[in-house]
Formats: C-alpha cells, structure tokens, sequence
C-alpha cells in the first residue's frame, strides 16, 4: 500500500525546507491554513489541501522550482509563494530558527515549569501551568498574567494529555532580547504565583478590559457589533 505523508500546520514551521514531500508513492494530506493563512479550503471536513502534488522524485520542497497544483491544491501554491520569497536556504533557515527558538525557550524554563515531554522539540514544546507550591493557579491564570507582560497567551489546554497545558511556539522572526524578556516574565509569574496567587487569580490588569467571564460568553453567546460607550476612551 503506498504511504502517505501528512504535513500538518502545525508542524510546518519545525520541518519547512528539511523534509522531502517528493518522496516515492506519497500521497499529500496537507493541512496549511495556520502555516499560511489565507490559502484554505475546506474537503472531508478537514481544513486545508487534499490530494495529489506533483513534484519531481525525491525533490526537497525547497529545491521545487514550481508546485503543480489544482484548484484543490491552492494550500501548496502558498507554499510555492514562501519558496519564491525565502528561497531553498531561507526555507530552511524559517525551520532552524524556529526549532532553536523553542528549544532555547524550554531550557530556559524546564527548572520552574515542568515540562512533561524534556526532550529537544520541534518548534514547539509543551509545559504546565500549575504548581503544588501554588494549588489555586492554572494555566488560564498564568495566560491571563502573561497579557500584563504585553506577550500574547500561548494556547491553553492543548495537547488534552498534558494538566493545564502551555503550548509555546516561538516563532523563528523572534530575536534572543525578545526571548530573553519572554522568560523573564514567566520567570516571575511562576514566583508570582507562589507569593501573590491574587496577581494572576485577577489578572488582566493592564488591558483595557479585565477578567472576561469566559463560561458566561460560552453559554450566553451574542455575535454583534456593540461596543461600550466609553470604549473609544479606553482604546
């Protein structure tokens, strides 16, 4: 039976440029619609590209001179634009940074956080939100801290394997002062956590609008464009 390869978007970023979808008799499942957004289309209920790529045998993505695709392949051309752009070096480099990116991050907070998976990673590792030391705190609670920082969350409770999971995925455009002042702050949520749980119980503090109910939006769902009407003074 011939293999088949799936390149999922999530794993895009760790292996762009390295991996070789040309290999023989693979058939492409591709999933790109967080890779590159805009390129999506949606078949058997999955977001993304399905169905055959035309690349010349065993012929690394970042060596293709040109995709063939069909109008149900247009994920791939987005590949083919970022080829363009990057070139076959820059593809790889897109890989390398981010690959050493996220495992820069993950030593420099496997001794406050656990990380359930220690190991090198990809472009994305995985650690707790929680600590016997601080039985309130939860993920949420870190994510909603880190907002105080001026750092976006990171996916919360993803993978479900994992107790209040943390998936971090530094991008390969971040630079080591960006990094750096990254772990810094969840350096000192994990102490805030043990010495001020209130902090992150609370938190957001410093954005506009503070501690959503979240359970509330969930079940009471209202899909408009009403705004407060002193938003424009907190904007």
């Amino acid at each position: 039976m011939p293999r088949e390869l799936k390149i999922h978007d999530h794993g895009m970023p760790g292996g762009i440029g390295a991996f070789d979808p040309g290999d023989a008799s693979a058939q492409q499942a591709c999933q790109l619609h967080e890779a590159f957004p805009g390129f999506l289309i949606e078949r058997d209920g999955e977001v993304g590209v399905q169905g055959q790529a035309h690349f010349g045998a065993s012929q690394p993505l970042a060596e293709a001179h040109q995709l063939s695709v069909g109008p149900e392949q247009a994920g791939l051309g987005a590949l083919d634009a970022a080829r363009t752009v990057a070139g076959g070096a820059g593809l790889r480099q897109i890989a390398e940074y981010a690959v050493l990116n996220a495992n820069y991050v993950r030593v420099c907070l496997d001794k406050t956080y656990t990380v359930p998976f220690d190991r090198i990673c990809m472009h994305e590792f995985v650690a707790e939100g929680q600590w016997e030391a601080a039985p309130g705190i939860r993920a949420l609670d870190v994510a909603k801290r880190l907002m105080d920082y001026d750092f976006h969350p990171p996916t919360n409770y993803f993978p479900l394997i994992v107790h209040e999971a943390l998936m971090i995925e530094p991008t390969e455009t971040e630079n080591k002062d960006t990094l750096d002042t990254f772990v810094k702050a969840l350096l000192k949520i994990a102490e805030e956590a043990r010495s001020q749980p209130v902090l992150l119980k609370e938190a957001p503090h410093k954005t506009p609008f503070g501690r959503m109910d979240e359970v509330k939006a969930a079940r009471e769902l209202v899909l408009c464009c009403w705004l407060p009407e002193d938003y424009a003074s907190h904007a």
